[in-house]
């Protein structure tokens, strides 16, 4: 199984950061890889559409407000991968309650791609992500 993880410090508490990101259905308001999401199945599943129209359907398998983090597994994807599971988490800096730092990480198995090649793919999404979520908390 592969893996992948990357961390951002952004200008905002932690509490801000959590508000924007932490609703499972939350990712267009953040993410511009993703200006659609529908929630489905009590708001359990998501069910997304990236700027291409390619689906992502998603299910929410761990969620923690306390610890601001939640897991997901990729139902159905584009992606050369399965066994798919994802975490987002909001950590605070010690002694610092006007930034946050957000690890967005994700363990897969390679299908039809080198490991490297997913790992890369991944790593990128996440770090781009993380990119956009530092620009959207920014504005």
């Amino acid at each position: 199984m592969a893996s992948t993880s990357v961390s951002r410090t952004v200008p905002a508490s932690p509490e801000r950061v959590w508000n924007l990101m932490g609703g499972f259905d939350a990712l267009p308001d953040w993410l511009p890889y993703i200006p659609e999401s529908t929630a489905l199945e009590g708001g359990r599943v998501r069910r997304l559409k990236n700027p291409e129209g390619e689906v992502i359907v998603e299910r929410l398998v761990d969620f923690n407000e306390t610890e601001r983090r939640y897991s997901y597994a990729i139902l159905e994807a584009p992606f050369p991968v399965d066994g798919y599971v994802s975490t987002l988490r909001v950590h605070t800096v010690p002694g610092r309650d006007d930034i946050a730092e957000v690890q967005w990480s994700g363990r897969f198995n390679p299908v039809g791609a080198t490991e490297a090649e997913v790992v890369d793919l991944f790593t990128g999404i996440y770090r781009d992500g993380l990119d956009a979520l530092h620009t959207t908390l920014s504005a």
